[in-house]
């Protein structure tokens, strides 16, 4: 499944959208949509107590079971080791990975330019949190990290795999585009 969530950035009503997708074939076979106010303002670093509890009600409108969950947002490539995937995993106790579009928090250096290449970002003192992945050859990097109950292999591993045509992940994308197109049917603007 992918999940993300749509207002203006400083707004307080929003779209949240949970697309489930079969594997490997990706096709959308499930979603569900949560409306409703933002409680907690923005803050870099604290998105999933923004986030996480509209986000929670659309996961509860699904009927399956989830086997992996990618997050618009951060896993334990975070100050605190606790972004919206890390988080919502383990309240969802699912697996999880973060797919951010920026970066939080590490270093890391460039990747090489084709499609699948990778860096690890790593926290001061040199540990590994998660990579800066290039989904698309020359396109611009992202930045991968495990959320709950997977490494950052199998984070990658399954990034590359939900990724053929696009630079953000195909569950990301579907959720992305789905939670703004009910936005703007809902005249959330």
């Amino acid at each position: 499944a992918g999940a993300d969530i749509s207002h203006l950035r400083f707004g307080r009503r929003a779209v949240a959208g949970v697309v489930v997708l079969s594997f490997p074939d990706l096709e959308v076979i499930e979603e569900s949509l949560a409306v409703g106010e933002a409680s907690f303002p923005y803050v870099p670093g604290l998105l999933s107590f923004r986030e996480g509890p509209l986000l929670e009600r659309a996961f509860g409108g699904l009927s399956r079971m989830l086997d992996l969950i990618f997050f618009d947002g951060q896993g334990i490539a975070h100050l605190r080791r606790l972004g919206i995937a890390s988080h919502l995993g383990l309240r969802l106790g699912v697996p999880s990975v973060g797919c951010a579009k920026s970066r939080l928090w590490g270093e890391a250096r460039e990747p090489a330019g084709e499609k699948g290449a990778w860096e690890p970002l790593k926290a001061p003192g040199g540990e590994v949190v998660g990579a800066v992945f290039r989904n698309e050859k020359e396109s611009s990097p992202f930045y991968v990290s495990p959320g709950h109950r997977i490494d950052l292999e199998g984070a990658i591993l399954y990034t590359l795999a939900v990724s053929p045509r696009y630079r953000i992940p195909v569950p990301i994308r579907a959720a992305h585009i789905r939670t703004n197109e009910e936005r703007r049917r809902l005249g959330i603007v």
